[in-house]
């Protein structure tokens, strides 16, 4: 019988960042894909948990995904929450969240791309039209937070488009398990009344 591995706690250290002024760079629409960028207002779970694993499983990206249907379904379809998703030559490349914290703060609270896109040249476009998105309600500052497994630029990216650290701390992320990667293709693959 084989042996259960457990996972192990990865240190981590948490960059918070913020803008208190829209971005005055402007880049032109990548020439050689098709991009189109389209709010998913309502997002179906499964959809949105597509994204997200394709963006953020080499990032150790697992929060959204250990929530069950109900705690995912109030945090995507709060009023204050919206879900933005690029698509390149036809199909789905990356996206962007966004959060309305308080009528001051906007929080860019997920952002990337899938690993297919990459070396596309469409990183710092479509950054740019996450950080537009976030400004057009006006905002008196715009947050994100990254953190050391996130894309080694990441940090670098935020801070020439004009966000500044605020404050770090260190944490610990623990990886999803190989129960919990089964369980979830076994959720994501089934219809809802057929889940237990």
């Amino acid at each position: 019988m084989a042996k259960k591995v457990q996972s192990a706690p990865i240190a981590v250290t948490i960059t918070s960042l913020e803008m208190t002024a829209p971005p005055k760079q402007s880049l032109p629409v990548p020439v050689n894909v098709q991009t189109a960028i389209l709010g998913a207002p309502e997002i179906p779970l499964a959809f949105y948990r597509f994204l997200y694993r394709q963006v953020g499983s080499r990032w150790h990206w697992v929060d959204r995904l250990r929530m069950d249907d109900e705690a995912l379904a109030a945090t995507l379809h709060d009023k204050r929450n919206s879900v933005t998703v690029l698509y390149v030559d036809g199909a789905p490349a990356g996206f962007f969240e966004l959060l309305q914290v308080d009528d001051d703060t906007i929080e860019l609270s997920h952002f990337g791309l899938f690993e297919r896109a990459l070396g596309l040249g469409i990183g710092k476009w479509f950054l740019l039209q996450a950080l537009y998105a976030a400004w057009a309600s006006g905002p008196k500052r715009v947050t994100v937070t990254t953190n050391s497994l996130d894309h080694p630029r990441a940090l670098q990216l935020y801070q020439m488009f004009g966000f500044s650290p605020v404050g770090m701390l260190e944490a610990e992320v623990m990886p999803l398990s190989d129960a919990e990667l089964l369980a979830f293709a076994k959720r994501d693959c089934l219809p809802p009344a057929e889940r237990r």
